[in-house]
């Protein structure tokens, strides 16, 4: 079985068996549920934005969704092709009821996924996924009358304006961009990234643009998670072109990663921290990010003698956090760079505009400008979860062995040490226990991730 229902939307590889995988019966109901939620919330007539990543089946996919919503008397606003945070950006600029992003995000090629936002362009919360989810269980729609139907409305300008108002964040400073000259290799992986992001560098001042994998036909060159065993040939490329950085995205152009000039990864980690550097040399406030982040950037706030936050994993979390706190900043290690005052969503776009930003005022390279983060290394390991030790009884167990250090239970649990942290999560979809590690050099996150697995084996 390869269908994930969430509270934040539906997952699942095209073909086979409805309610095995992603069906077109499955999307149809999906997108069904999510209609007939938008219409139970109030009266009158609304209107949904939908957008797509380029992967070889969302032409099909975005068919039976706009075709699911018009049937119930919605208007659909047609983005086509497109990224999360245009989607996100364009239900504002729309005042739109809601929007549905058709994107697995970094998943292989065979994976879909309907995404759901709100009328904020914001993933709808945990209560309103769950009212999603029984409509769709239950099958309980009402599709309109003929006289009734939705209409599509073309949009051709929703990633005119993401840039335009990239352009106008005050901190976005173009001048010092096209002075520094940079040229950028792009690794598009064959999907929006191909031309939402050299419109983007474009308008912030940068030509020299070199783009790999820049036909948006959605099979993938390589595994689209911009990790660094799947950029081989952006380094490489990066070193041979003499280019001043690489960027990868995702799929749907809501991760961020770069490379240094010297064809090393700056580190998905570390995108967040030098965007959160430059925004705190500016601007004051608070900073967030996840529990299984790297502890970087809370050293970074510090420094500027501001406060760090630690969420639950999960955008959604995330985001609540930063409400709370008032963050100035926030995102996640994976890549994700959240900038408040521009959209509560990951946005690789703004992502682009504030690290090029930083790096052309600081006037360093890349890898110099990494060189003066504090070094991390993250290590991250799994172990099968014997049925007869529930979690609690684990985390009961480490608690006491480790109960003069700081313990944190809002998502899982994790031991903040001196010098290094471990995380541990259950898996929603498997049973086993991710362990995640980070401290000073690799050999130690190893190290302290595989004592903890020993401490684990011998609870009974």
């Amino acid at each position: 079985m390869s269908l994930i229902k969430s509270i934040s939307g539906f997952r699942g590889t095209i073909g086979g068996k409805p309610n095995d995988n992603l069906t077109p019966i499955d999307i149809v109901k999906f997108a069904s549920a999510y209609g007939s939620w938008l219409l139970h919330k109030a009266p009158g007539k609304k209107k949904v934005v939908v957008g797509r990543d380029g992967r070889m089946s969302g032409e099909m996919v975005e068919v039976l969704v706009e075709q699911s919503l018009l049937s119930l008397g919605i208007d659909v606003i047609h983005l086509g092709l497109s990224t999360t945070p245009t989607v996100e950006m364009a239900v504002v600029f729309e005042k739109a009821d809601g929007g549905i992003i058709l994107t697995a995000s970094h998943n292989p090629k065979q994976w879909n996924a309907l995404k759901l936002l709100n009328e904020k362009g914001e993933f709808v919360s945990a209560e309103e996924g769950k009212t999603i989810l029984t409509l769709a269980a239950n099958e309980n729609f009402n599709y309109a009358e003929i006289d009734y139907l939705g209409k599509i409305i073309p949009n051709n300008d929703s990633l005119e304006k993401h840039i335009q108002a990239i352009l106008n964040y005050p901190l976005v400073d173009v001048n010092a961009i096209k002075a520094a000259n940079f040229s950028v290799v792009l690794d598009a992986i064959n999907s929006s990234g191909a031309f939402t992001v050299p419109a983007l560098l474009k308008a912030i001042g940068v030509n020299n643009i070199t783009i790999l994998n820049g036909d948006m036909h959605g099979n993938f060159a390589h595994n689209p998670e911009p990790l660094k065993e799947h950029l081989t040939e952006l380094c490489d490329t990066v070193v041979s072109k003499k280019a001043s950085l690489g960027i990868a995205v995702d799929p749907d152009v809501d991760r961020l990663c770069f490379v240094s000039e010297n064809g090393e990864l700056f580190g998905e980690e570390y995108t967040l921290v030098a965007v959160a550097d430059y925004i705190l040399q500016n601007k004051k406030g608070s900073t967030i990010s996840n529990l299984s982040s790297t502890r970087a950037l809370r050293d970074i706030t510090e420094k500027y003698g501001c406060t760090y936050f630690a969420s639950a994993v999960g955008e959604v979390n995330v985001v609540n956090k930063m409400k709370k706190e008032k963050a100035v900043i926030g995102g996640e290690g994976n890549g994700g760079i959240i900038v408040p005052d521009l959209h509560y969503g990951r946005d690789a776009l703004i992502g682009i505009a504030l690290f090029l930003s930083h790096l052309a005022k600081s006037k360093m390279s890349a890898s110099t400008l990494r060189a003066s983060y504090p070094a991390y290394y993250m290590s991250k390991k799994k172990m099968d979860l014997d049925a007869s030790i529930s979690l609690t009884k684990i985390f009961d167990a480490l608690s006491t062995k480790f109960a003069a250090f700081p313990i944190n239970k809002e998502d899982g649990f994790k031991i903040d040490f001196e010098n290094e942290w471990v995380h541990l999560r259950s898996s929603n979809t498997e049973p086993i226990i991710r362990i995640y590690t980070e401290a000073p050099s690799q050999a130690a996150a190893d190290k302290l991730a595989d004592e903890i697995i020993s401490i684990i084996g011998t609870i009974n």
